[in-house]
């Protein structure tokens, strides 16, 4: 039942983010460059993610100590092989490397959330 509650949950925040994300495109690109709301358009598409982070932290909670306990795990590996790599990636820019944008870091923090998931649960099987 509770993943059934977090998947719908998740999916109506990931929904709204898309919805929300092209009509911030859409008036960024089809309005005038210098209009106040500018700031405030480009960071509309926040507030559906917000419903996507409470709908993790919702299920976060209502897993049981062992289920919280991998995730913690998962977490712990992805803040730190993230740091790790997105510290190495800003040394190498120093030296030449292209700039990457902040766009780059949830995606690499996903993939290794999901590295540590899968590790954790070959550990606890």
């Amino acid at each position: 039942m509770s993943i059934r509650r977090y998947l719908l949950e998740f999916g109506a925040g990931m929904a709204g983010y898309g919805v929300v994300l092209a009509a911030s495109i859409y008036l960024l690109k089809t309005g005038s460059p210098d209009a106040p709301m500018r700031e405030i358009l480009s960071l509309l598409p926040m507030l559906p993610a917000l419903a996507i982070c409470w709908a993790v932290i919702r299920q976060l909670r209502r897993m049981d100590e062992l289920q919280r306990k991998m995730q913690f795990e998962a977490l712990g590996l992805a803040f730190a092989a993230t740091a790790l790599v997105t510290f190495s990636y800003g040394f190498l820019e120093g030296v030449g490397f292209p700039r990457i944008s902040m766009f780059v870091v949830w995606p690499v923090m996903a993939v290794f959330w999901l590295i540590g998931t899968l590790i954790s649960h070959l550990r606890y099987r």
